[in-house]
């Protein structure tokens, strides 16, 4: 699977009216979550030689780590105040923005690419630096 941005889409470019076609279509994220995808997805690119299409897997895990890197211990209280509650969220989320034309996807990209690409609780809890080093156990 691969992605590509069309655009970089600021805050406010994302604002004008682009919210509005997107809660037409899903309802369940917050303004936030798509912009955090699109986020990951250019941090993606950037740890890359060059761009090039981004796998399912890969973004999903550009995420995890993006998250971690701005939130760290909050991470998956953040994301799970935006709807952002599994991998395969973020596949909701990338999919909403191919059909409405602002991101690019390959014809044998899915939405399962994203399912069960990691565990919230494994990656945002018991993996998670802190809990390691106090024996804390999920």
């Amino acid at each position: 699977m691969a992605f590509e941005g069309r655009d970089a889409l600021s805050e406010l470019s994302f604002r004008d009216g682009i919210m509005d076609r997107i809660r037409l279509r899903e309802r369940r994220y917050d303004e936030r979550a798509y912009l955090f995808v699109l986020a990951g997805l250019e941090y993606c690119q950037q740890r890359l030689d060059e761009r090039r299409h981004i796998t399912g897997q890969e973004l999903a895990q550009g995420c995890r780590d993006l998250a971690l890197e701005r939130f760290g211990v909050m991470s998956r209280l953040v994301l799970e105040h935006w709807g952002i509650r599994s991998t395969s969220d973020i596949g909701h989320i990338v999919f909403t923005l191919v059909e409405l034309g602002m991101l690019l996807s390959q014809p044998n990209d899915t939405r399962q690419d994203f399912e069960d690409v990691f565990d919230f609780d494994q990656v945002f809890e018991r993996d998670y630096p802190w809990c390691a080093g106090i024996g804390v156990t999920g």
